[in-house]
């Protein structure tokens, strides 16, 4: 059954004839798909002459904010009271990239919840729990942003409306929701979308230098320091994984998107199927786990972090010291040994 049903698109176009203002909201610590499907939805409606405001909980990595349409995004974290009235103003509400209203922070949620708005959810995380009047959510795609520019194909009555900052938009969320298309992508609808993004005329090698080569020195000295002083490889569990600490972030003047993307290198070592990366902030620790093949990490922290996202790709906030959560990562993967034997994947 499709997705992007003829009753739901209807809905959604029939509501659109009344509405006047539109408000975007995506989660916290906002991605490259929270980024490119709020502003490719802004980009679309701004054109078709509604009152659009995008608000985003907390600042955007540096590496994302030459997108267009950034210039007119609501930070929460330095505008609070603008980004409570956009919610509270707007006729109409997407939720994108997120599948529950905490995860905008603790901050936004009574705004997300308490909005009269008709809610549109456009989400590709298992179990939404999230009250929207329609819901297109699916985990079987590479990103929000696909999904975004599916509705837009459909809501549409011309693919000429999807122009090309709107392409430029969904291609940032699709490549970084995939590492450059390296996983999760194994779906001949991907590359037909991404051939049509390319058809509206956007540069995807200037895209890929801005989103990889355009990072701070800060990011480099703290992947090396990751790499040649953080990393613990579990060769018995086909595990590895990566730490830093306040202190090394400071000394290293770190800035907001230096450590986007370091869970990954815990993967490109052989025979490893299970990588984790821990990151100290001052009331909590910011864990993100990958996986390869068939072994679970939403399902691992759910059980074990409070955690969740996807079945290769999930993150949690874990309450207590980095040394206390390292110890207890430890001991939890005493429990995966069979599981994660390197005899499995050989």
């Amino acid at each position: 059954m499709s997705l992007f049903t003829s009753a739901k698109i209807g809905k959604v176009a029939e509501k659109l004839k009344t509405t006047r203002k539109i408000t975007i909201i995506s989660h916290f610590n906002p991605d490259g798909d929270a980024v490119g499907s709020s502003l490719a939805l802004y980009q679309y409606f701004i054109r078709e002459g509604f009152e659009v405001k995008v608000v985003l909980p907390n600042p955007v990595s540096a590496f994302l904010c030459w997108m267009p349409g950034m210039e007119k995004v609501i930070i929460a974290e330095r505008a609070m009271k603008t980004a409570e009235r956009a919610l509270a103003d707007a006729d109409m509400l997407f939720v994108v990239d997120m599948n529950a209203s905490h995860r905008s922070g603790n901050a936004l949620e009574p705004s997300i919840v308490g909005s009269k708005a008709f809610k549109v959810l456009i989400d590709h995380h298992l179990s939404p729990v999230i009250d929207c009047d329609v819901m297109f959510s699916t985990t079987k795609t590479t990103s929000t942003c696909e999904l975004v520019y599916q509705f837009l194909s459909k809501i549409a009555d011309s693919k000429e409306k999807i122009t090309k900052d709107v392409a430029a938009c969904i291609y940032v969320g699709m490549i970084t929701d995939t590492g450059s298309l390296s996983y999760m992508c194994n779906n001949p609808k991907t590359y037909n979308i991404i051939a049509e993004l390319m058809k509206k005329g956007i540069n995807g090698e200037a895209i890929h230098r801005q989103v990889y080569d355009n990072y701070n020195e800060s990011r480099i000295k703290l992947l090396g320091l990751c790499l040649s002083q953080r990393l613990k490889v579990m060769r018995p569990i086909s595990t590895t994984y990566m730490y830093l600490t306040m202190k090394d972030l400071k000394e290293n003047g770190y800035v907001v998107g230096d450590t986007e993307g370091f869970v990954n290198y815990g993967l490109s070592l052989k025979g490893i199927q299970f990588t984790a990366f821990f990151t100290e902030r001052e009331d909590r620790i910011r864990v993100s786990f990958r996986s390869k093949g068939n072994f679970d990490v939403n399902q691992f922290a759910r059980k074990h972090f409070n955690g969740g996202g996807h079945k290769n790709a999930s993150a949690a906030f874990w309450y207590d010291s980095l040394e206390n959560t390292l110890k207890y990562f430890e001991k939890v993967m005493k429990e995966y040994r069979e599981i994660l034997s390197p005899e499995n994947y050989e």
